[in-house]
C-alpha cells in the first residue's frame, strides 16, 4: 500500500471517528449528564418528570423502530449515505439548540421532551449510516481498533466538552458572558454550545461521506420495506440461525447499554442526591473511564475475539447494577464506585458487538446484515426507557412512596434488559463463527 493510500485511509478513519467525537454533545451532555438531569428534576418540572422522560423516549424508540426498515432499505437501494447523515445530523443539531428555549417551569416540560425525542430519532437514524461505514474503512485485522477508536473518541469528546461547560458555564456562580443559574440559563446556554460543537466536528463526515452504487431505482413503499425486512430475516434464519440469534441478542443488550448511560446521570441525582455540579463531575470521570477502557479493550478484541469480552462485560454489569439497587441507601460512594465500574464495560461491549458482527457477516452481505443490525437495534430501543419508567412506577406503588423516592428502582428495569440480552447471547453458537473470528 502506497503512502498516499495510507494517508487517505487515515483521513477517512479520522473523519469517521470525529463524528463520534461530535456526538458526545448529544450522548453525554444532552441525554445523560446535563439536560436529562435538568428536565427530570421534580422541583423544576414536577414529580412525574422523571417517568415522563422515560416514556417519551419509549415513544421515540417505537417511532425509530417503525421507520428504520424503510429508511435503511431506502439508503441501501439508492446508495445515498451522505444525504441521510447530513440531514439527520442537522436535525439533531437544531433540536439540541432548541433546548435552550426550555425554561425551568412545568409548562415547558413537554417542549423539552419533544425536542429530546426529535433529536434522538434523528441521531439514531444517522447512526445507521455511521455504523455501516465502518466496514468500508477497516480490515478484519483492524476493525476492533478502529471501532474502539470511534467509541473511545466519543467518550473523550464528552470529557472535553463537559469540562468546558463545567468551567465556563455550569460550575461558577457567574460564568462566561455573565451567565448564571437564574432561569436555568447556564443549562440553556450550554445547549447552544452543544449544538455548535456537534456542527463543527460532524461537518467533515456530513460533507464527505461517500455514497455507494445504487442497487436499484425501484421505489418500495412502507409495506414493501417490511416485506423485504422479513424476507431477509427468513433468508438468514435458513442460512445462519446463529447470526439471527446474535442480531436479536445484541439488540437487547445494546438497548440496555444505552439505558445505563442515558439514565446514569438521572439516577445519580434522583436516587443518590447528586447536585447538578456533582453529576457533571461524575460524567467527566465516567467518560474518562469509559474512553480508556473502550480503546484498550479494542486491542484486546483483536487478540482474543469479541465473544468472551461481551459475555464478561455483560455479566459484570448485571452484578454491579444489582449492587447499586441493593445498596442505594448506603450513600453516594456506592454510586461512585459501582457506577464507574459499570462505565468500564459499556463502551467495550458496544464496540465489540459491532466488530463481532463485522467478522461473522457472510462476504457480500455486509450492507444487508448491517442494515438488519441497525433495524433490530432500533426495533427494541423503547425497552430501556419503558422498563426504567415502569420499574419506578411499580416501585412507588409497592413501597407506597412517591416516584421521586422510588427512583432507584429504575436501575432494575435496565438490569432486566441487559439480562435478556445476556441470556439470549448463549444461543449464538461460537463454533459457527470461530472460523471468522480474528
Amino acid at each position: 500500500m502506497s503512502k498516499v493510500t495510507k494517508r487517505a485511509n487515515r483521513n477517512k478513519v479520522t473523519t469517521w471517528a470525529l463524528w463520534d467525537w461530535a456526538s458526545a454533545a448529544f450522548n453525554a451532555v444532552v441525554t445523560t449528564f446535563v439536560f436529562s438531569v435538568y428536565i427530570s428534576n421534580a422541583d423544576l418540572f414536577g414529580d412525574d418528570a422523571n417517568t415522563n422522560l422515560g416514556y417519551t423516549m419509549t415513544a421515540a424508540g417505537i417511532f425509530v423502530a417503525i421507520i428504520a426498515p424503510v429508511v435503511g432499505q431506502s439508503v441501501d437501494r439508492s446508495g445515498k449515505r451522505q444525504k441521510l447523515i447530513f440531514v439527520t445530523t442537522l436535525i439533531t443539531i437544531l433540536a439540541t439548540g432548541g433546548l435552550a428555549l426550555v425554561r425551568p417551569d412545568e409548562s415547558y416540560l413537554w417542549l423539552g421532551l419533544l425536542l429530546l425525542a426529535v433529536g434522538n430519532i434523528a441521531f439514531e437514524t444517522g447512526s445507521v449510516v455511521y455504523n455501516a461505514i465502518l466496514a468500508d474503512i477497516s480490515t478484519p485485522k483492524t476493525i476492533g481498533r478502529i471501532s474502539g477508536l470511534g467509541w473511545g473518541l466519543g467518550y473523550v469528546g464528552g470529557i472535553v466538552l463537559m469540562l468546558i461547560l463545567y468551567v465556563g458555564l455550569i460550575g461558577p456562580e457567574v460564568g462566561w458572558f455573565g451567565v448564571t443559574s437564574d432561569d436555568g440559563m447556564n443549562i440553556r446556554v450550554s445547549m447552544i454550545f452543544c449544538a455548535i460543537w456537534t456542527l463543527v466536528f460532524s461537518l467533515p463526515l456530513m460533507l464527505t461521506a461517500s455514497d455507494t452504487p445504487p442497487k436499484t431505482t425501484e421505489k418500495v413503499g412502507v409495506i414493501g420495506s417490511y416485506k423485504a425486512l422479513f424476507a431477509s430475516i427468513r433468508h438468514l434464519w435458513k442460512k445462519d440461525r446463529s447470526l439471527v440469534w446474535f442480531l436479536g441478542s445484541s439488540a437487547l443488550f445494546r438497548d440496555g447499554l444505552a439505558g445505563v448511560f442515558a439514565y446514569g446521570g438521572v439516577l445519580a441525582a434522583a436516587a443518590f442526591g447528586f447536585t447538578s455540579d456533582e453529576v457533571l463531575v461524575f460524567g467527566i470521570v465516567a467518560n474518562l473511564v469509559a474512553g480508556i477502557a473502550t480503546i484498550s479493550f479494542g486491542y484486546l478484541d483483536d487478540r482474543v475475539g469479541a465473544r468472551p469480552l461481551i459475555l464478561f462485560s455483560l455479566g459484570s454489569m448485571l452484578v454491579l447494577g444489582t449492587i447499586i439497587f441493593i445498596l442505594h441507601d448506603a450513600g453516594q460512594m456506592v454510586f461512585w464506585i459501582c457506577g464507574l465500574l459499570l462505565c468500564v464495560f459499556v463502551g467495550p461491549t458496544q464496540s465489540s458487538s459491532r466488530t463481532y458482527l463485522a467478522r461473522i457477516i457472510p462476504p457480500g452481505e455486509e450492507g444487508e446484515v448491517f442494515g438488519l443490525y441497525a433495524t433490530t437495534g432500533r426495533a427494541v430501543s423503547f425497552l430501556s426507557p419503558f422498563m426504567y419508567s415502569t420499574a419506578i412506577t411499580l416501585g412507588a406503588t409497592l413501597t407506597g412512596s412517591s416516584k421521586e423516592a422510588a427512583a432507584h428502582f429504575g436501575i432494575l428495569g435496565i438490569v432486566l434488559v441487559l439480562l435478556s440480552g445476556f441470556i439470549t447471547f448463549f444461543f449464538v453458537r461460537p463454533n459457527e463463527v470461530s472460523n471468522t473470528e480474528k
